[in-house]
């Protein structure tokens, strides 16, 4: 079978700005050097391309996991531009495709499965989907928000204004024009496409599955470092819809700390968690699962399993009363429904619970770890 035909555009943006980089500024650096000026304009410019991605693209566009305001969303349009990785509209729809078939090769965008290379970078080199390339019917809600349409429309254009114009004003107000444009213009660029990409790749091949091994996504907090917290990738292909990937609160993810701050301001709302419940509950069940599949060289298999199952259904039981009862306290205050006498009884109901909870939970997942 022929391959598809190859996007020469890609191709000679991705290798001149990767060449350029990887000559210009180490030369640079050793001939002249950056002025710290410059390097922290760089920096900037990169985080402001980042999160324009992860928290614009992909939490707010591609998985409506908040609402925000109208600045800000043209905030992430033009920094979507700057970061050069296509439309928000066109970048949702790949991803909402990604998402809905992921690893299947014959329709994920950029499936893990078909290696390091194709789903880093691959895909975008050859026109592999060309019947879906303007197909954006799975982006009617997108379609309906002006500023999407907006950059939809004047992308091309956004993009030169932006990655010309943001190197050209660091110049002149450092003084260092080739500085600029080489820290600022190249190196920015390029180090903005592979951290991004690496979600596509690196996110899919190493790392960790606390939550689900239906699909080829890790969780890797080293990656998360570069791609604003996008690297806790199992929590996301599983939760989707939350606004957090990292959900922890020593979790480096800066794109859910912006979402957040942007709320207390006024200039996001709605944000979509989901029910630590659900999380418990996922959790658990891959425990079991793995136990279970270690224990089938075990001669005492079937009783093992029979003991850990039957553990896990009480732990969930325990589990939904704890939250379930969780939630009726904060409810049942928040609407004064409850004297003050009543509020302690509960909670101590709660930690009786939680208690109870973890000693057995503890207790199972150590016959988990020795099966």
């Amino acid at each position: 079978m022929a391959k598809p035909p190859l996007i020469w555009t890609n191709i000679i943006i991705f290798t001149t700005t990767l060449l350029a980089a990887l000559v210009l500024v180490p030369w640079y650096q050793i001939t002249i050097g950056f002025d710290a000026f410059v390097i922290v304009a760089a920096v900037i410019s990169l985080f402001y391309c980042g999160l324009s991605i992860t928290a614009g693209y992909h939490r707010l566009w591609s998985h409506k996991t908040y609402n925000a305001h109208w600045s800000i969303r043209l905030i992430y349009a033009i920094g979507g531009a700057f970061a050069m990785q296509n439309s928000a509209l066109h970048w949702c729809s790949d991803h909402r495709v990604h998402h809905k078939f992921v690893d299947d090769n014959s329709k994920d965008p950029y499936s893990a499965k078909r290696g390091f290379w194709y789903s880093h970078i691959g895909w975008m080199l050859r026109d592999y989907h060309p019947d879906s390339y303007n197909d954006y019917s799975n982006c009617r809600d997108l379609q309906k928000d002006p500023i999407v349409m907006w950059q939809h429309k004047h992308y091309l254009l956004l993009t030169i204004i932006t990655n010309v114009g943001f190197a050209l004003a660091v110049g002149f107000a450092s003084g260092h024009m080739m500085a600029s444009i080489i820290a600022v213009g190249i190196a920015r660029l390029v180090l903005s496409h592979h951290f991004t990409f690496f979600i596509n790749s690196w996110a899919h091949m190493w790392g960790s599955q606390p939550y689900t091994d239906k699909n080829t996504a890790k969780d890797n907090a080293l990656l998360a470092i570069f791609t604003h917290g996008e690297g806790y990738h199992n929590f996301h292909h599983i939760f989707e819809m939350d606004y957090r990937n990292g959900i922890k609160w020593y979790h480096y993810d800066p794109t859910k700390w912006l979402i957040k701050a942007l709320s207390l301001i006024g200039l996001a709302s709605n944000l979509r968690k989901t029910p630590q419940v659900k999380i418990e509950q996922a959790k658990l069940a891959m425990v079991l699962k793995l136990s279970n599949q270690r224990l089938e060289l075990r001669h005492d298999a079937e009783e093992m399993k029979l003991k850990l199952q039957a553990e896990y259904e009480q732990l969930v039981v325990k589990l939904n009363a704890f939250y379930s009862l969780k939630k009726r306290l904060f409810e049942d205050k928040k609407r004064k429904l409850l004297e003050e006498y009543d509020v302690k009884q509960l909670k101590e109901q709660l930690h009786d619970l939680q208690a109870s909870f973890e000693i057995q939970r503890q207790a199972w997942l150590k016959m988990a770890s020795h099966a």
